[in-house]
């Protein structure tokens, strides 16, 4: 059993920075994949990045590549999602999550990395805005 809290979301002008922490509970966190999705109102939960368990392999959804990074932090039990040059249409509620998928290779994984059933655990979010 995993247990996920997110924090540091807030209300950030367009073009600033924010960053994301998600704090997990348990001693097999560095045996997980974690990933980032995001709702905005009225919207899908859609895919973000997702980083696997060494933290050596990191893939991103076209719409943040070069914005966002994701990172960990196994001594902590912590995953970050730094948010860089951030738009309006980042506006969301996030999520983090964790899923026990191996990766082979990314190659192997991508697909399924973007399904939200591919995650067994999932923290309560946290609500970003960004001001335009």
């Amino acid at each position: 059993q995993v247990q996920l809290v997110e924090s540091g979301g807030g209300l950030v002008q367009a073009g600033g920075s924010l960053r994301l922490s998600c704090a997990a509970s348990g001693r097999t966190f560095s045996s997980y994949a974690m990933g980032w999705f995001r709702q905005a109102p009225g919207k899908e939960r859609e895919f973000v990045a997702a980083i696997s368990s060494s933290g050596g392999t990191t893939y991103y959804a076209d719409s943040v590549k070069g914005r966002f990074t994701i990172s960990r932090d196994n001594a902590k039990n912590t995953v970050y999602l730094q948010m860089n040059s951030v738009k309006f249409e980042d506006t969301a509620v996030y999520y983090c999550a964790a899923s026990r998928l191996q990766w082979p290779s990314l190659g192997a994984v991508r697909g399924s990395l973007l399904a939200i059933a591919t995650y067994d655990y999932w923290g309560q979010g946290t609500q970003v805005t960004v001001s335009s």
